[in-house]
């Protein structure tokens, strides 16, 4: 998986490890983590580094405790000190002893260089930063699903705060707001963070170094990911450039060789050249690993105008009110993202969509729609015991043998990969497969639950090109920001127990956003200033009021009669017979700047009339 690789991580790093699903990024971190020992090489930390590592294998955690204590146990050291206290403190109200009160006040100065008295609200700020209601807090950690609990162990590491933090897909477990909070938070934490991610948006917000796992090697980029593809791609062109010179050297010397072989005369520099080729270290030519998709879907009937309308829906869980009264309608060649914070209802708004949810209200389908949905939940409807390109022929598809292989290429299926039970598959090549069965559909109406999980960027970026091409409806639920951006045309997100839409991409939705929260920011500072009372307007600023009005009409007619001097004066200089009159040109070419120049000065006279005008006016009574 590895072989001779490096890396050197420095105690503030912000590193971002990437590259194809199944290159070995967990691995390494397992590597770091001592799961895992290298064949050959030595993996060496300094005696103080700490390491804290979120992966997969943190849902098989179990506690009957609320989550606000599973958080806290990052706190180990000061809840051990903090129950001697609490011992001490029982013994003296049974048996009080003077060298008890010593013990008692070393162990809370102890407490107190821990911190102790404000670990709890430090606890709370993070689990309510990365989602959790308040209420939430004193709920069992058993009462949570995987992303949930997730979510908890996610908390627990950063308040233990290691010297290396290392996340494996932090984002799979968030939604919008979580991750813009989890962002600022890396961004300023002290020690080093080392994160697998396929979220582009989230790496260039948090990461100032890029290390691509390719070919067996790790190699560092010292920028962001938006860095990576240009300098990667800079690099290709020059490894590139340099590996097609190399080669036309060698076939130089090889054509010399198989000519002068024979020859006794050239032999001397014949085993010269041979021996050179021997001891050339080749460059490798540029691999590229960028696929482009021509993806075909073929509709068996085209949808009519509207797809759905959602017409006073509502949806409650007991007393917990999802919508209440909401109004929506999709028509056709909407592309539209459902986004938000978990929680406020949005794959049970796909689910009342896709018609698998009870509501109360009515929807209206549209005609001729086809529909396809893809959740979490398609995984378990595969059949396992089928192989990759078996179940893609039992999904009802007329695409022959080779275009589904074609397909599933597309997803980094290739060769014998095709011939694999579904039994064996990891969890996103799961998805992957799911995702290509709905994408083969005849369906003119794709509903689509978080389908960026578990796809790395070429997969990521093959979807996007695929739903670019798509000419049907779809509405998507994701919180992959770049993603959203590149297929959006429309944007749903649920407010007040309502759908709201915004008729743009998500680039726009969220400049209107930021817009929107400068203006209710501003609105509320002006209602804070104090208000100031209006002057009474006084006689004098009255008479001042008349006479400069009566100036500013002067100046306007002043200005009016220099434009038609300049334009007179331009007509003039412009005719024939005055290009050979050298003087004459010269004496209207002076004419003309000083009209040019006195215009200049009246429209300054003007701009500071206007100004004295208005603030005089600011006085007076409105009528």
């Amino acid at each position: 998986m590895y072989e001779n690789a490096f890396l050197h991580v420095k105690p503030k790093d912000k590193i971002g490890l990437i590259g194809l699903n199944g290159t070995g990024k967990s691995t390494l971190l397992r590597l770091i983590n001592e799961e895992f020992t290298p064949d050959e090489g030595e993996i060496s930390k300094s005696r103080d580094c700490t390491l804290g590592f979120l992966n997969q294998d943190l849902l098989s955690f179990e506690s009957d405790q609320n989550i606000l204590q599973v958080a806290m146990q990052a706190f180990k050291e000061a809840l051990e000190v903090q129950e001697k206290i609490d011992r001490i403190l029982k013994e003296m109200e049974e048996n009080y002893q003077e060298k008890q009160v010593e013990h008692l006040t070393k162990l809370q100065e102890k407490f107190e260089v821990l911190d102790g008295y404000s670990l709890q609200s430090k606890a709370e700020e993070i689990l309510e930063g990365i989602g959790f209601k308040t209420e939430d807090l004193t709920r069992p950690f058993s009462e949570f699903s995987g992303g949930w609990r997730m979510r908890v162990m996610l908390a627990k590491l950063l308040l233990e705060k290691p010297s290396l933090l290392m996340l494996d897909e932090p984002t799979n477990h968030l939604d919008l707001p979580s991750i813009e909070w989890i962002e600022n938070y890396l961004r300023s934490y002290e020690g080093a963070v080392i994160v697998v991610s396929h979220d582009r948006e989230f790496l260039d917000n948090v990461i100032t170094k890029t290390v691509e796992v390719t070919q067996q090697k790790l190699i560092l980029y010292s920028g962001n990911y938006a860095f990576y593809l240009e300098e990667k791609e800079l690099r290709n062109e020059i490894q590139q450039n340099a590996f097609e010179n190399q080669q036309q050297k060698i076939k130089q010397t090889e054509r010399f060789v198989d000519r002068f072989r024979a020859k006794a005369s050239k032999a001397r520099q014949v085993q010269s050249k041979i021996k050179s080729l021997e001891r050339l270290d080749r460059i490798e030519e540029v691999s590229r690993e960028a696929a482009a998709i021509n993806f075909q879907f073929n509709f068996k009937q085209k949808s009519g105008k509207f797809i759905s309308h959602l017409e006073n829906v509502s949806k409650a869980y007991g007393d917990l009110e999802i919508f209440s009264h909401s109004h929506a309608a999709i028509e056709r060649g909407d592309k539209i993202a459902l986004i938000g914070a978990n929680g406020k209802g949005k794959s049970t708004l796909l689910r009342i969509v896709a018609g698998t949810e009870s509501y109360k209200g009515e929807i209206r389908p549209g005609y001729n729609v086809i529909q396809s949905f893809y959740a979490q939940h398609q995984l378990e409807a595969l059949h396992v015991n089928n192989e990759i390109l078996e179940e893609l022929k039992q999904s009802g598809s007329d695409k022959t043998e080779q275009e589904l292989r074609g397909v599933l290429g597309c997803f980094l299926f290739s060769g014998d990969d095709v011939f694999k039970k579904i039994k064996v598959l990891s969890g996103g090549e799961k998805s992957r497969v799911a995702l290509a069965k709905t994408l083969i559909s005849d369906s003119n109406f794709l509903i689509l639950d978080e389908p960026t999980n578990h796809l790395d960027f070429i997969s990521e970026n093959i979807l996007i090109q695929a739903l670019q091409q798509y000419e049907g409806t779809f509405v998507i639920v994701s919180h992959n920001r770049h993603f959203i951006s590149e297929v959006a045309n429309k944007i749903w997100y649920i407010e007040d127990k309502e759908i709201k839409e915004y008729p743009g991409t998500y680039d726009e939705f969220n400049y209107w956003q930021s817009r929107q929260k400068e203006e209710m920011a501003a609105s509320e500072l002006q209602q804070k200033k104090p208000k100031v009372q209006k002057e009474k307007p006084r006689p004098q600023d009255q008479d001042r009021l008349k006479k400069i009005k009566k100036e500013l009409s002067r100046i306007e007619e002043s200005m009016e009669t220099t434009e038609i001097k300049i334009s007179e004066l331009e007509a003039t200089m412009g005719k024939e017979e005055n290009f050979s009159d050298t003087e004459k040109l010269h004496s209207l070419n002076s004419i003309y700047h000083a009209e040019k120049e006195n215009l200049e000065k009246l429209n300054q006279q003007w701009g500071q009339l206007i100004e004295t005008i208005t603030e005089l006016e600011k006085t007076q009574p409105t009528s």
